[in-house]
């Protein structure tokens, strides 16, 4: 499979008078139609290398009001350094993947501590930093510091791949290997950045994921998926594995005009968060029918939330029935949580998290997983959470 993909990673835009063609007529529609993106504002590589990070599994759209107020929040790569990972935390609420902005921190230290506050401009020393792989280092480089360095990412995956006409899967590790090998040919050793930007363009306004827009396209001419007419057959879908359905109930235990809030530790799902107490409503070993079952059931008894949260606090608890469903999608789980309130008996909050109670008012200060926001949102916005 390998040798056959490689064979086919030679059609004519391999030749190097086509490639030629290809950074010429890339490099002018990029100039004339490249996308005003607050990152491109000058080429500082700190803001370079945080806009790439956020842009992980996130659309620019969703991106840019985080972008402008991370980057009012921690301005220099020295600010990002001497900040709390938990205000770091708090600024990126919502986007979700909450180890890019802990490694960004940590790669932020590293480059003060190693690097006398200036992003390196290889890609070799960048992929050393924590969160930085082969993509996003190219990235900088080629952006900030205009090196020679490919960039395949999801749009510019899908330009190469009709380049080469590659009827494959994006995430066959075989078409990668072959569109890396050809990104290295065709990346220009002048103007990289900008031929980057503007592959990363065409992928995102013209040759798009379905019906791309041949007629506007400034490589057509060197794209050999249209000449063989099966521009819209690549890429083929990706092998997506059935999603993993986790049920939970999130309880907000009151006491007074407080609820008690729980900072996820190292290993849990949301870790370095605040939530409320969140504890599992099955073990995972549910079939699919069985599951479906469960969610049509009635609530689940007050009795047995109240032991669950004993065992996971040490607190006593009388819960509340009553409560709503959100559902949340996590990677490959589907979440179900049931959120509920409870009142506070007796007891002191014990095990690994850190533990803290706060008053409604009090919640914007912390950073909640998105499903506890949404909580915290409607317990603020109810008053007593009753």
């Amino acid at each position: 499979m390998d040798h056959e993909i490689r064979a086919k990673a030679k059609p004519q835009a391999a030749d190097s008078r086509e490639l030629t063609r290809l950074r010429r007529q890339l490099l002018r529609w990029g100039a004339a139609h490249g996308r005003d993106l607050p990152w491109r504002r000058g080429r500082d590589a700190y803001r370079v290398w945080v806009s790439e990070i956020m842009l992980q599994q996130t659309t620019v759209v969703a991106v840019i009001p985080y972008f402008e107020r991370f980057l009012a929040r921690f301005p220099t790569l020295a600010a990002l350094a001497a900040a709390d990972e938990h205000d770091v935390l708090r600024l990126w609420e919502g986007l979700g993947y909450y180890s890019r902005a802990r490694n960004v921190h940590a790669a932020a230290r590293q480059v003060v501590r190693d690097h006398a506050s200036v992003v390196p401009d290889d890609v070799a020393t960048l992929q050393t930093l924590p969160g930085i792989g082969r993509y996003t280092a190219g990235a900088i480089a080629s952006f900030a510091y205009d090196r020679r360095a490919p960039v395949v990412e999801a749009n510019t995956l899908r330009v190469y791949m009709r380049l080469l006409a590659l009827r494959e899967p994006t995430d066959s590790t075989a078409a990668r290997n072959a569109v890396w090998e050809f990104a290295e040919r065709a990346v220009p050793l002048h103007s990289a950045g900008k031929f980057n930007e503007a592959l990363m363009d065409l992928g995102a306004t013209v040759c798009v994921p379905v019906s791309p827009r041949c007629n506007q396209c400034p490589v057509i001419s060197c794209c050999e998926a249209f000449r063989k007419g099966v521009q819209t057959e690549i890429p083929l879908p990706k092998r997506r594995p059935e999603p993993t359905a986790v049920s939970q109930a999130m309880i907000a235990v009151r006491r007074g005009g407080r609820y008690l809030l729980r900072k996820s530790p190292p290993g849990e799902r949301w870790h370095g968060l605040w939530e409320f107490l969140r504890v599992p409503l099955d073990d995972g070993s549910d079939s699919k029918n069985e599951k479906r079952k469960r969610h049509k059931q009635a609530q689940p008894a007050a009795a047995r939330l109240e032991q669950a949260v004993t065992a996971l606090c040490g607190l006593a608890v009388d819960s509340n029935a009553d409560g709503f469903e959100l559902r949340h999608t996590v990677t490959r789980f589907r979440i179900s949580l049931l959120c509920l309130t409870a009142r506070f008996r007796s007891g002191t909050p014990q095990g690994p998290a850190e533990y803290r109670w706060a008053r409604p008012a009090e919640f914007a200060n912390f950073a909640f997983s998105m499903p506890a926001r949404k909580f915290a949102d409607r317990l603020a916005a109810n008053g007593s959470g009753e």
